[in-house]
């Protein structure tokens, strides 16, 4: 296998607990990846879902939402309980029960957008920060004012960030992307598309994943300078 440069262009929500845990899950399949090919570069890119885009801007109740989408108490139960184990086996922890409002999250991908693509670098930290607080802080991701201190965290400036978050610059460009990612079929997330060819849906074994990025690999990704 020639050593390469492989794009993963990941479809995600941010309030999505399983695109946390698919992000976990794909840094392991990275690294078996990089186990049989120890030069082999990866390029993540992110972009927009919205599970819910009609939660209201200042958010709304999380577990009655929760409840009635799922079926009632017992039956959400039963998922956090396969969501909990699922995380454990990647070093999460989830809280749930911090978590107070279900975020509208235009905000928190207008930040991602922000630093992938203006700042011109991975957001990766960013995106961890984002997951880590709404999952394991129960922060209100779609609140300005807590966004700007998770940028800054990341080492962005916070003063900048806020008056970005106060405006809507990014928003039209941010909601067509994210239709975008619709009209090619996905429907659920995450979704990894490895160089723009191999596509996996769902919060797969790092193995899965990791086959994924050999198959895409072998069918000619990208070299490494391209």
């Amino acid at each position: 296998m020639n050593d390469k440069v492989v794009t993963v262009d990941i479809v995600s929500d941010v309030v999505c607990p399983w695109c946390f845990v698919g992000k976990r899950r794909l840094a392991r399949a990275m690294g078996l990846v990089r186990a049989e090919a120890p030069a082999t570069g990866f390029v993540v890119r992110w972009h927009p879902f919205f599970l819910d885009p009609e939660t209201p801007v200042e958010g709304s109740p999380y577990r009655p939402y929760l409840e009635r989408k799922f079926g009632g108490p017992e039956r959400l139960e039963q998922i956090f309980a396969r969501l909990r184990e699922a995380g454990r086996s990647v070093g999460i922890e989830f809280a749930l029960e911090k978590i107070a409002l279900r975020a509208n999250t235009l905000r928190a991908h207008r930040l991602i957008h922000r630093v992938q693509w203006t700042e011109g670098t991975q957001a990766d930290a960013l995106v961890e920060r984002l997951f880590a607080g709404y999952f394991l802080r129960g922060e209100h991701v779609g609140d300005a004012t807590v966004l700007a201190g998770m940028a800054a965290e990341c080492g962005l400036d916070r003063d900048e960030v806020a008056a970005y978050l106060a405006g809507d610059e990014d928003a039209d460009t941010v909601v067509a992307a994210a239709g975008r990612a619709r009209e090619i079929g996905v429907s659920s997330v995450p979704t990894f598309i490895f160089n723009g060819a191999v596509a996996v849906t769902g919060a797969e074994d790092p193995a899965v994943l990791a086959a994924a990025i050999q198959r895409a690999m072998a069918e000619g990704g990208s070299d490494a300078g391209e």
